[in-house]
């Protein structure tokens, strides 16, 4: 499962923090068996993340996480820029991360991430905290496989085993 993680932080990007979040959402996938296959950090920037997450799906990259800028300042544009790039809605996956978050804490039903498909790419905000990526990762981790078979299979075909 080609994936790519772009941290989403103009602190980091300035080199003023480490990019944390990033590695932890890279790892975590790594363990599930996907293939980092970039990992960059962007500006809290909407035209920066968008020409990111373009270039990603014109590589054919089947999974990509960011993490970062899906609060509520006024630099969070990561969901603005992220549904700038969808072609379909897949909110399950960003639903499902808000009601697990809402288990550790009220401010779970801040993240305003949004998960959806361009191209034969599923995009996936996460949280720009390290320790919301550890508790939400596992969330989506189980359909992942499935759904880069699902995406990446022919149209009129079926995926395998369903």
């Amino acid at each position: 499962m080609k994936t790519a993680v772009i941290t989403i932080s103009t602190s980091v990007a300035a080199g003023e923090n480490e990019d944390q979040s990033g590695e932890a959402l890279a790892e975590l996938a790594e363990q599930l068996g996907a293939e980092i296959v970039a990992s960059e950090v962007v500006s809290d920037d909407a035209g920066a993340i968008e020409e990111a997450l373009r270039r990603h799906v014109d590589s054919d990259v089947a999974l990509i996480f960011t993490t970062g800028g899906t609060g509520l300042t006024v630099d969070d544009v990561t969901p603005e820029a992220t549904r700038a790039v969808i072609e379909r809605d897949a909110p399950g996956f960003a639903e499902a991360m808000r009601a697990e978050s809402l288990k550790y804490t009220p401010m779970g039903i801040v993240s305003r991430g949004v998960s959806g498909i361009a191209g034969r790419s599923l995009i996936v905000n996460f949280p720009g905290n390290p320790k919301a990526i550890s508790q939400l990762f596992p969330v989506i981790a189980p359909t992942l496989e499935h759904v880069v078979a699902t995406l990446q299979r022919e149209p009129g075909t079926r995926t395998p085993g369903h």
